[in-house]
């Protein structure tokens, strides 16, 4: 195998044509909350929005130096890896075909298709990244085109090492600690190989998404695991499976460095981002962030650098995402409410609400009962405390009512 520090430079050369060096920002707002030097690496910023374009553009590039005349490429992709695939095969001059989940959002769809133009052709496939992917090779074995791996391949992990080229050369130094984003452990691996090769000191952190923790899964039994079942919310790193050759560069790192984002509190930082510091974040882009509270103790006074992986978010989830956020946060719950079927019964209600509880939802879920009727209301406040005393007051007015915030199965059904 090529030695990763003169191969990740390479490929941060071969780079250059396509685009500058991502900015290497100091954030004044995060670094002030938590005592420390925080730097956000903006692979947001790059041509497709996400640190994709690397792996891609150097694992093609590696190909036609071997096989000049190979003209299709493939990929599956839930879509930041099919954006940079596709601007590598406009940009080579070669036939891309793309497959990628029905559910991807629009916006990462069209993009790709902006980025590829005449050069691909994108296949809507499986409700699920890894549906995708198994269609995506099928077609390679029929067709005899090559297939490029999101992460499990050692070109591409080859190319996303170049961001650790980046972050020590902007810094002029190693950090005292990386946090990163996992999905299928590309980057990751890239970024963490090239820092042991240079006998850089940091610490690593590695955050992956609660409903997809693949490193996790693969940690605990020293090999990589198919998870059963992966929330798809976090779209650009909700991996049922990490990759194998990515694995093989992560299996020594210690449990306890591996942290999980439960996909409402990544609503919470993704807002936060996107109203103080204007930086729209897509839920896997906002991985590194979203686990500073956590790590806020362990990284008082030193440098710390956040990979803030991609930024291809389609506002059209935008409420969706605030939705999410207020829930997490207490500021919003949903409950039925056992209502009499009396005159002044609504009135009586509405006047046990404080001033700061908006009403969001109100719906008869239930008419036909002769002495109470079931209603779905959603409340929305501007503090956690304001719930207890709400729920106090209803119970001292002799008001039956359940809190379904927390219930998944009700809430999905009836929210």
């Amino acid at each position: 195998m090529t030695d990763i520090r003169d191969s990740a430079r390479s490929a941060t050369q071969a780079l250059r044509s396509l685009f500058e060096p991502t900015p290497l920002q100091r954030n004044e707002h995060l670094s002030a909350r938590y005592g420390a030097d925080i730097w956000l690496k903006r692979e947001d910023l790059t041509p497709v929005r996400s640190y994709k374009i690397r792996g891609a553009v150097n694992a093609m590039r590696k190909v036609l130096a071997q096989t000049p005349d190979q003209e299709v490429f493939v990929c599956a992709s839930a879509g930041n890896h099919a954006q940079g695939v596709a601007f590598a095969c406009r940009h080579f001059g070669k036939r891309g075909v793309i497959f990628m989940p029905v559910t991807t959002p629009r916006q990462k769809i069209d993009k790709t298709r902006i980025f590829g133009g005449d050069a691909v052709e994108i296949r809507l496939t499986g409700d699920y990244f890894d549906q995708s992917l198994a269609a995506a090779q099928a077609y390679c074995a029929a067709e005899g085109a090559h297939f490029l791996s999101p992460f499990d391949d050692d070109d591409v992990i080859e190319g996303q090492a170049s961001v650790a080229v980046e972050i020590i050369e902007q810094l002029g130094q190693a950090p005292d600690m990386v946090v990163l984003p996992v999905g299928g452990g590309g980057l990751a691996a890239g970024v963490r190989s090239y820092f042991r090769a240079v006998d850089a000191p940091s610490d690593f952190r590695y955050v992956e998404p609660l409903g997809g923790a693949s490193l996790t899964a693969a940690l605990k039994v020293g090999a990589p695991q198919t998870l059963p079942r992966v929330d798809s919310f976090v779209d650009g790193a909700a991996v049922a499976r990490i990759g194998t050759r990515s694995f093989a560069r992560l299996s020594d790192i210690p449990r306890s460095s591996v942290l999980l984002a439960p996909e409402d509190r990544i609503c919470v930082t993704m807002l936060e981002m996107l109203n103080v510091e204007g930086i729209v974040l897509e839920p896997a882009g906002a991985l590194a962030v979203d686990v500073l509270p956590v790590l806020a103790d362990q990284i008082r006074g030193k440098s710390v650098v956040c990979v803030t992986s991609g930024g291809n978010f389609d506002f059209e989830r935008l409420p969706e995402v605030k939705e999410r956020a207020l829930r997490f946060s207490g500021l919003k719950k949903y409950f039925i409410l056992r209502l009499p079927q009396r005159p002044g019964a609504l009135r009586d209600f509405l006047g046990i609400l404080g001033p700061d509880d908006d009403i969001a939802r109100f719906e008869y879920l239930k008419k036909s009962a002769r002495n109470f009727g079931s209603v779905l209301i959603g409340i929305e406040t501007n503090s956690t405390d304001s719930f207890a005393a709400l729920f106090r007051r209803m119970e001292d007015a002799g008001f039956d009512y359940r809190d379904i915030t927390e219930d998944e199965t009700l809430a999905n059904f009836l929210v």
